[in-house]
């Protein structure tokens, strides 16, 4: 708490000037004592917000941030897709102030429509640069890793592929399930995009398909067929697992294996976060950002949600790999932003009707 006070603070002595000067080096952020009172913004009394993460996943963090500030936070939800194409649809026009997005594809396409506003400089030095956008206009709240989860009565981590390229040996016919349909399966395949150029991202699907996968609606889906056995692994976001540990128990039949090649299997996502340069509330906006960085904040994603948290000092899941021994991609986060591309692939391949 002392830490959110401390960068509110020095979020409303700035606000007045971000646009104006340009960013300094990132700093550890500390509370202002030279600059004058008059000069000091009032933090608006609304907050509008598009979210694409889930009700049930991030109301009570809104509602707790509501509470400590006053500011009446008015939420649309929707999936990331479709708050992005409304943004788009919207533009200069949107009640919009904050975008909070599941991950850095809709956050792209939003920015490079030139419709998000540069982040003042400390509140980017909130987080390790690869967790932000290298242009400034977003920045990320919490970690997702890709994983493998799987079934624990029929496999051990010995049994599985140390690259995801050898989930297209046919021995793997039958025994794999994924949602096609899924942002974070589609930020994947954009990674391998990226990573692996076009071709092989092609072949590599084409290979998973010749081995008949079982598509799902979504990841928990997938989590549950695993752990059933109608399917032996599944590709998925790491935090899933621990909510069917957290209800069952430790004899669950299922968990994750983090791929260890620094491939596109072992991308680490963020949910992430921007202002819109249209918004009608920028010093709340930027108080709402600031308190999702701040310790209360991050502890509410690892505590509430398995998420990893961006910032030091916050308690995680002792079942859960740390942060810092991923064997995690490297790559830009702003280089996520064609899902358009991926989705077109995805539909030539023949994962998307």
């Amino acid at each position: 708490m002392r830490k959110f006070i401390s960068v509110v603070s020095l979020l409303l002595a700035v606000a007045l000037f971000a646009t104006a000067c340009a960013p300094a080096a990132p700093a550890e952020p500390a509370a202002p004592t030279d600059v004058p009172a008059e000069a000091t913004p009032v933090l608006e009394d609304t907050l509008v917000i598009y979210s694409g993460r889930s009700e049930s996943l991030v109301a009570p963090l809104i509602e707790q941030f509501k509470t400590q500030t006053g500011i009446d936070v008015q939420v649309r939800y929707a999936s990331t897709s479709e708050l992005a194409a409304t943004l788009l649809e919207e533009g200069a026009n949107s009640p919009a102030d904050i975008y909070f997005a599941q991950d850095p594809g809709g956050l792209g396409a939003v920015a490079d429509a030139g419709l998000l506003a540069e982040l003042p400089a400390d509140l980017l030095a909130l987080v390790d640069p690869r967790f932000a956008d290298p242009d400034r206009q977003w920045l990320g709240v919490s970690g997702r890793a890709r994983v493998v989860v799987y079934n624990t009565n029929l496999l051990s981590e010995a049994d599985l592929p140390t690259s995801m390229e050898g989930f297209t040996d046919p021995a793997w016919n039958g025994r794999i399930g994924l949602p096609p349909t899924n942002a974070s399966f589609q930020i994947m395949i954009t990674a391998m995009r990226q990573v692996w150029g076009e071709e092989a991202t092609r072949a590599w699907l084409a290979g998973i398909l010749a081995n008949n996968p079982v598509f799902y609606e979504n990841n928990t889906s997938v989590v549950a067929a695993v752990a059933a056995g109608e399917v032996e692994v599944g590709f998925v976001n790491h935090y899933y697992l621990y909510r069917f540990l957290a209800e069952q128990g430790e004899s669950f039949p299922a968990r994750n294996y983090f791929i260890p090649d620094a491939g596109p299997g072992a991308l680490v996502m963020t949910s992430g976060v921007g202002q819109l340069a249209s918004a009608r509330h920028p010093n709340a906006a930027q108080a709402f950002i600031a308190y999702l960085l701040s310790l209360e904040g991050q502890q509410y994603f690892a505590t509430e949600t398995n998420e990893y948290p961006l910032i030091a000092g916050v308690d995680t899941n002792p079942l859960l790999t740390p942060l810092a021994e991923l064997d995690a991609l490297e790559i830009e986060l702003g280089a996520l932003a064609d899902l358009q591309g991926t989705v077109a692939l995805l539909q030539e391949v023949g994962f998307l009707p």
